[in-house]
């Protein structure tokens, strides 16, 4: 979120960064973005479980009923799919004051001054090409990316109404407004909700193979070019009340990732492994 290795296939077989993290997504029906995860829709999806075995990058989290989550991925050929159902005791924003962090008064700005990632969030960094190197982070292009759902503020909706933003790096103006034209272009979707009741919220995310899974300058990936991997790296964030973030970046309560040792989560090569695959999984 705010942290300023090559591939080898054989056998199919991926060889790649310092991450064992793998899931595959197979090809499955395409379900309706509404923000409700529905059990039949997401049948025919993996499943990935948290916070359990995830990289905390704030303060741990020792207590399923303070932060949980289950992620699905699945893909139609044409788009890649995720859902996260995330239990959260707190919602920032909706059982709690917006408040602002005391390093940044701009967090809420929609601009490259804000913070998209502040607020309860989920994060999806994808990497096409897998050609990362050293310290490499996001690029901010259809090689390699880095985007945000917020619970609570969005590109489309604004502040008060929850979807995507734009993410890292923020610092190359040419990344943000790829972000933003995937956004406005509906290349990429999300819908997100709060549980009936509160205590948590599910969201849906879409992402169009072309053109945020780009392989090579201008070619995108397809089912056509058959089982493929990817550097895959999957975050959630979530902001509580200011005093239960105290001694953590902005005031955070918990960041768990799901790749990646503290500290270096963004960079490529600490990335897990994301495979499409074409043909149906044992679902």
């Amino acid at each position: 979120m705010r942290l300023a290795a090559g591939l080898v296939l054989l056998c199919g077989v991926a060889v790649a960064g310092e991450s064992s993290q793998t899931v595959q997504a197979f090809p499955g029906t395409t379900p309706v973005l509404d923000g409700r995860i529905d059990a039949a829709e997401w049948a025919d999806a993996s499943v990935i479980r948290g916070a359990q075995g995830w990289m905390s990058q704030m303060s741990p989290v020792r207590d399923a009923n303070d932060l949980a989550f289950t992620v699905w991925v699945k893909h139609d050929g044409r788009r890649l799919y995720f859902a996260f159902r995330v239990r959260d005791d707190v919602l920032y924003g909706i059982d709690t004051p917006r408040w602002l962090p005391p390093n940044n008064a701009k967090a809420h700005e929609l601009s490259r001054e804000g913070w998209p990632w502040f607020g309860d969030e989920v994060e999806i960094l994808l990497d096409s090409r897998r050609a990362g190197q050293g310290k490499d982070m996001a690029a901010g292009d259809g090689g390699s990316w880095q985007m945000v759902c917020n619970l609570t503020k969005s590109r489309l909706g604004g502040v008060g109404q929850g979807g995507l933003l734009e993410g890292e790096p923020r610092s190359k103006a040419a990344a943000w407004e790829t972000y933003s034209r995937w956004i406005r272009s509906r290349a990429m979707e999300a819908a997100v909700r709060p549980l009936p009741g509160g205590h948590g919220y599910e969201m849906e995310w879409a992402i169009s193979f072309e053109p945020c899974l780009e392989i090579e300058p201008g070619r995108y990936y397809s089912a056509a070019l058959g089982d493929r991997a990817f550097g895959l790296n999957l975050a959630v964030g979530d902001l509580d009340e200011p005093e239960k973030g105290h001694g953590n970046f902005g005031l955070f309560h918990h960041e768990e990732w799901w790749a990646g040792a503290k500290g270096t989560p963004t960079q490529l090569r600490s990335w897990g492994t994301l495979w499409i695959r074409t043909k149906p999984g044992p679902h």
